[in-house]
């Protein structure tokens, strides 16, 4: 496994980790800079979430996305 590779799917990992309930801390911390309910700001990030986890899964699967330019 490329060292690139590598660190693109940890740090997309990490993304989805920081902001996953129910121990996402950067959400929690989100919600409490602009003071609303957690619950009322998850709708709002749920596309997000599918995005980054979709983003995951691609670059994990296809290791071309992550060192093809180098």
């Amino acid at each position: 496994m490329h060292e690139v590779h590598y660190a693109m799917v940890v740090v997309l990992a990490m993304g989805i980790g920081l902001f996953a309930r129910p121990f996402g801390v950067g959400y929690y911390a989100a919600c409490a800079i602009s003071r609303i309910n957690p619950d009322e700001g998850m709708k709002p990030i749920a596309a997000y979430m599918i995005a980054l986890l979709i983003g995951t899964i691609n670059v994990a699967a296809v290791p071309w996305i992550s060192i093809g330019f180098l």
